[in-house]
């Protein structure tokens, strides 16, 4: 009688070919991650385009028009006027574009597949688990948030009026850390959104959720900037923006990038990564439920 020794790892045949379950999931992974990079190679400028477009007419507008007609920008409290708005706004675009380029590239992208085609069934078809599938769009969105910032910093930085000067100081250790880890928190964001909203309601998620996100996300000022308003002596936007996962990614990036005041980055960097936790237990535990349903 022989004893057979148990089995540690499930093996899978594919074509004659016998290889661990582990090492097909890996393949597979690799396989569609290798898809949406051939994709975006093919649509570049599409996604340049859309990369750019918004920052650039922030830029444009706030710091090369409004200097030109006169027209105040930063709030008569700030110092240093219209150089210290540039300084805000330069960090808060860049991260103002991470979130856009996760919710877009993720939660659009799954609207789709999601949608009459049900095209996200040959997706999962692919010899990996089903939450690897969904994984493998995070990684996605998290790679064009990246190149996102890469392309959309230097634009903010010189796209301003003549006497108008945006003070960048990068920060490499906090770049190098900060940005992958809010391009993989706004992923899961967009995982989320993309499994949370039918196709058809693809707009409601733009108007109730990603414009409230924008506008109280800290683009265009610090967290610091909102202490006056307040009810007696309760500081009531300051304190209900902290849901906000934006207004991290973006005194995260005035940390990466600039001098000016900031949120304490020993709280910035275990909220994010609260948040990555959170949205990606509800975003893999909303697709699979899509998915089989």
């Amino acid at each position: 009688m022989t004893a057979t020794a148990p089995a540690t790892d499930p093996q899978i045949e594919i074509q004659g070919v016998t290889r661990t379950a582990f090492a097909a999931s890996r393949t597979a992974l690799g396989a569609l991650l290798l898809r949406d990079l051939v994709v975006l190679r093919k649509n570049i400028w599409e996604f340049a385009l859309r990369t750019v477009i918004q920052p650039f007419l922030l830029c444009f507008v706030f710091l090369f028009v409004f200097p030109q007609i006169g027209q105040a920008v930063g709030g008569s409290g700030s110092t240093g006027g219209p150089s210290a708005f540039a300084t805000v706004l330069v960090a808060g675009v860049v991260g103002i574009s991470i979130m856009f380029q996760g919710v877009q590239s993720v939660a659009l992208q799954m609207s789709q597949e999601f949608g009459f085609t049900r095209e996200i069934e040959d997706r999962v078809q692919a010899p990996c688990p089903i939450w690897l599938v969904a994984i493998a769009k995070v990684l996605s969105g998290t790679a064009q948030g990246m190149l996102s910032a890469l392309i959309v910093l230097p634009i903010a930085s010189v796209v301003h009026s003549a006497h108008v000067e945006a003070n960048v100081h990068l920060h490499w250790w906090v770049i190098l850390t900060l940005v992958p880890l809010s391009c993989i928190a706004m992923s899961a964001l967009g995982l989320v959104l993309g499994t949370s909203f039918e196709p058809r309601n693809i707009g409601l998620m733009f108007g109730f959720v990603v414009l409230p996100i924008t506008f109280l996300g800290g683009t265009y000022y610090e967290w610091t900037r909102l202490a006056p308003v307040k009810v007696g002596q309760w500081h009531w936007l300051q304190t209900i923006v902290l849901v906000n996962p934006l207004i991290y990614v973006n005194e995260g990036m005035r940390a990466a990038f600039t001098n000016v005041p900031h949120m304490h980055l020993y709280i910035v960097y275990p909220v994010l990564i609260g948040f990555c936790t959170a949205f990606l237990t509800v975003g893999l535990r909303n697709f699979r439920r899509r998915v089989l349903s």
